[in-house]
């Protein structure tokens, strides 16, 4: 299994434009293979949406990708909304959530963390050591790192009720006595966003 992650920065107040029209190519294009998730951001960087893809393999990406064009309605028509695309393919950590149509909370954090080379399989082990507990207090939506795209990164997703839900159960989790995983020094650089599912994302 693989994860497409794929970012399109927007021009300012194109984001419903944009949701309108990839909805309407939707119909289309999940006849084939299943949306995984759908985004726009409302904190961090704005005027931003991503959706997310799972693929058995770079075979069936392919393939699907071309048997989705041939319908004449995928790409949806949104060119004119956007102004830089960025794709990422992630595979996911032993712990993570399968990637399904699921009700998880009104907000979305994700949170990215560019590490050193070679450090993600010690960072997933350390993570597989206390995520239990930390799941006990909140869901994780997703644990992922790249494998193309921007290299050594570890991707992983929150969902949240609202803010002050988010605010307390991350208190709540420092409390714990192995959390968060001793990873601080494979850090190179961390960014968070907080995201908003659309109306037809199957992730919400």
């Amino acid at each position: 299994m693989i994860i497409e992650m794929r970012t399109y920065t927007l021009k300012p107040g194109k984001t419903p434009d944009f949701e309108k029209a990839f909805e309407e190519g939707l119909e289309h294009r999940a006849k084939i293979s299943p949306l995984g998730a759908f985004f726009h951001s409302e904190v961090g960087p704005l005027n931003q949406v991503i959706h997310i893809w799972p693929y058995d393999s770079f075979e069936e990406k392919d393939r699907i990708g071309a048997e989705a064009r041939a319908t004449g309605h995928w790409p949806p028509k949104v060119r004119e909304f956007m102004v830089t695309q960025e794709s990422k393919i992630f595979q996911a950590a032993p712990f993570s959530p399968p990637l399904e149509p699921r009700e998880m909370g009104n907000i979305y954090e994700i949170r990215t963390y560019t590490v050193h080379p070679g450090s993600i399989p010690t960072l997933i082990e350390r993570w597989q050591d206390c995520i239990e507990d930390r799941v006990k207090i909140s869901p994780l939506a997703a644990g992922w790192f790249t494998t193309y795209g921007s290299l050594n990164q570890w991707v992983h997703i929150w969902p949240y009720k609202d803010m002050g839900e988010r605010s307390r159960l991350r208190a709540e989790a420092m409390k714990l006595p192995n959390w968060p995983p001793a990873t601080r020094e494979m850090l190179l650089h961390q960014e968070n966003s907080i995201v908003v599912p659309a109306s037809f994302s199957p992730l919400h």
